[in-house]
């Protein structure tokens, strides 16, 4: 069923075109985005592919659901950029039949737009806020008898004449997605019946989702450029997707028409993006780290002012890859670059007598 987005949803563009931020510097975006991401996106569980514990979890909350004939429990979907917290709210509303309501934290900016929102919800409906850890204070407080009690209170009048009355809502879903799981206060993640994080995807995921994007592009693509493919997309489908997309100009323009090794090289070397999947902003945060400051430990809004980019594009983008993949380590007194992210770049490790020694 056709989502619906709030009226203030697209106030909240620059959160999403954050958080949306793929590899070779944005070569990748344009006004086609939502519409591929609506091409590629699976309809159902069955569709989707990765993440198999929590699809399996999954099926037994909507059939559990289905068969008393109540709403889903509220759910939490946390992690990086790009995994398929959107897409699981999508599926979730298919598989239950129900409505989905799209908006995010910063497009609810009072509590009117969430009052609009509420009262338009059916029963067993979903309401997805994505990036619900920015939802203000006041706001937040207004959700909990939504969620808890599935009421809202509304003031009427003004001034000295003015009364809250309590009004009942439809029994709904409510469905956060989040990539700041720290920024959330501990009162609203423990109103979530169901919290799951989802993990970077191995090569064999991304490489059976790259093969579904080529099919559904009408690309021929073939094992070892599927597979060429994956090792490049840092564990995100999203970054995948994009891949294709930009791969098959190359191979339809500079190639044979199928996407290969051969091109899959050729295109990424023209990208920038390395073997491992790093982009130059990768490459760049990691230089800076080894060349600048000696590989660390540095503070996070000194690298942040180094690359021009805000804290939040650091932490929530460039550095959750990095960090799972072993290049940056965290430490309490600041991000460090990692014996890997030397090797990688081709530069020559400190010493164990360094400040660094022990993660050497």
């Amino acid at each position: 069923m056709a989502a619906k987005k709030s009226p203030s949803f697209a106030q909240a563009a620059d959160g999403e075109a954050m958080a949306a931020r793929l590899a070779s510097g944005g070569v990748f975006g344009g006004g086609e985005e939502e519409r591929f991401d609506r091409i590629f996106r699976p309809g159902t569980l069955d569709e989707f592919v990765g993440q198999e514990q929590h699809k399996q979890n999954l099926r037994v909350y909507v059939e559990a659901a289905r068969r008393r004939k109540e709403p889903l429990d509220h759910i939490l979907l946390c992690g990086p950029p790009g995994l398929g917290k959107t897409t699981l709210a999508h599926i979730l509303a298919k598989e239950m039949g129900a409505e989905l309501f799209v908006t995010s934290g910063p497009a609810v900016e009072h509590k009117g737009v969430l009052t609009g929102l509420l009262t338009r919800v059916a029963r067993a409906d979903i309401l997805f806020i994505d990036e619900i850890h920015r939802l203000s204070a006041t706001v937040e407080e207004a959700l909990y008898p939504a969620i808890e009690d599935f009421r809202i209170d509304v003031m009427m009048g003004d001034g000295a004449y003015a009364e809250s009355i309590q009004l009942d809502i439809k029994p709904f879903t409510l469905v956060g997605a989040t990539t700041r799981t720290g920024l959330l206060t501990k009162p609203l993640q423990e109103r979530f019946g169901v919290t799951l994080r989802l993990d970077f995807y191995p090569v064999s995921d991304l490489e059976r989702i790259v093969s579904r994007s080529a099919k559904l592009l009408e690309i021929p693509c073939d094992k070892d450029g599927a597979r060429a493919l994956a090792e490049r997309a840092r564990g995100t489908p999203r970054i995948a997707n994009r891949l294709v997309r930009r791969v098959r100009d190359f191979a339809q323009v500079e190639g044979s028409g199928n996407i290969d090794r051969k091109i899959v090289d050729i295109a990424c070397d023209r990208l920038g993006i390395d073997h491992a999947g790093l982009d130059e902003m990768d490459r760049r945060l990691l230089m800076i780290l080894i060349e600048h400051y000696d590989g660390g430990p540095v503070g996070v809004e000194t690298i942040a002012a180094a690359l021009a980019e805000p804290r939040d594009t650091i932490e929530d983008v460039y550095e959750p890859y990095l960090l799972q993949q072993g290049y940056l380590g965290r430490t309490p007194r600041g991000r460090i670059a990692t014996k890997k992210a030397y090797e990688h770049l081709g530069q020559t490790p400190p010493s164990k007598g360094s400040n660094q020694g022990s993660l050497f």
